[in-house]
């Protein structure tokens, strides 16, 4: 009878403590109030209609609102580096981009943030092209004739971008590059949106843009897109030859999204996050939405593999980046 009752004591010793354990009860209850999600970017942007897209799903997965925060400003930095130096809970998001996680750190002297032990994947979402867009007052069809008309016009026909240094801008000096050397030149903008009305506007004559907000302007015939950034056309716009089939070999210019937590953050918690992604992206509507906005989904990963991928792209864009002469002191 004394060792039942040492045995039951044991017992229930064990269970109070696990009750009481703050981070096992928080661990097991996530998420018991709405999650933050920060898109280190303006509202109506590529960025935030993937983020609103996901975190309206996502939230009815999880049972827990999704409240969209936009912290716009140095190029994704300002809203990664609230997610950085959150609370590892799993209650504040990064909707991450090619800029904040592989670009800007060979763009910034200082970065705020590390930009992969500073944060905890969770999963990707999808990679967005890009369009070759021109001002339809512009008299070039196509990317030949665009590029024979920069030829015979050095210095006329300036080229736009949502930023010094942004993925808009790199594809406009890889597009320069492949194209022989072109002198045009560069006026960076505060985020795509003034980009682009800018760019109707005849302020500036060619620009790269994501598909997200370029596919509603080409198709309205506001602005005339002449080329596909991808290796493959895109199946929202078939008609329309990529730029490596118009002559530029290897030319690839997309952005893409991923999820990401403070480094730190639960195991437990990081896989709950990751199984609602892959869930949402598994349902036909939110996969449909994001292709009709000219978003190639991404199922499936987990997050050691979007860890790999976010560190591919930092070896990817590092030497482009060097070769386009940015830098952000």
């Amino acid at each position: 009878m004394a060792h039942y009752r040492a045995a039951c004591a044991a017992a229930a010793l064990i269970a109070s403590l696990l009750l009481c354990t703050p981070g096992l009860q928080a661990q097991d209850n996530y998420p018991s109030r709405p999650i933050r999600m920060i898109i280190p970017f303006a509202a109506g942007g590529p960025t935030d209609i993937v983020g609103r897209i996901m975190g309206a799903k996502m939230g009815q997965v999880l049972g827990q609102q999704f409240v969209v925060e936009n912290r716009n400003g140095a190029g994704g930095n300002i809203g990664a580096d609230v997610v950085a130096k959150a609370p590892p809970d799993g209650y504040t998001i990064l909707m991450a981009t090619v800029s904040t996680n592989a670009i800007n750190p060979g763009l910034y002297t200082h970065m705020p943030y590390d930009p992969i032990n500073g944060f905890a994947p969770i999963g990707r979402v999808g990679v967005t092209p890009t369009l070759l867009l021109v001002n339809p007052s512009v008299p070039a069809k196509d990317v030949k004739s665009l590029i024979a008309l920069l030829k015979a016009n050095p210095g006329k026909y300036s080229f736009g971008s949502s930023g010094l240094g942004s993925i808009l801008h790199l594809c406009g000096e890889e597009f320069k590059a492949k194209a022989g050397g072109l002198d045009v030149v560069h006026v960076p903008y505060k985020g795509s949106a003034p980009m682009d009305t800018d760019l109707m506007g005849g302020q500036v004559a060619w620009a790269f843009d994501a598909t997200p907000t370029a596919m509603p302007l080409a198709k309205a015939g506001k602005l005339r897109a002449i080329g596909a950034g991808m290796a493959q056309r895109l199946p929202a716009m078939p008609d329309l030859p990529t730029l490596q089939e118009q002559g530029l070999p290897g030319f690839e210019c997309y952005t893409w999204n991923a999820f990401l937590a403070p480094a730190g953050t639960p195991q437990p918690i990081v896989e709950k996050l990751n199984g609602a992604v892959n869930k949402a992206l598994a349902d036909p509507a939110v996969s449909s939405a994001l292709e009709k906005a000219g978003i190639n989904p991404t199922p499936g990963s987990t997050p050691a593999s979007t860890e790999a991928f976010i560190k591919a792209e930092l070896a990817k864009w590092a030497p482009i980046i060097k070769a386009s002469g940015a830098h952000i002191d």
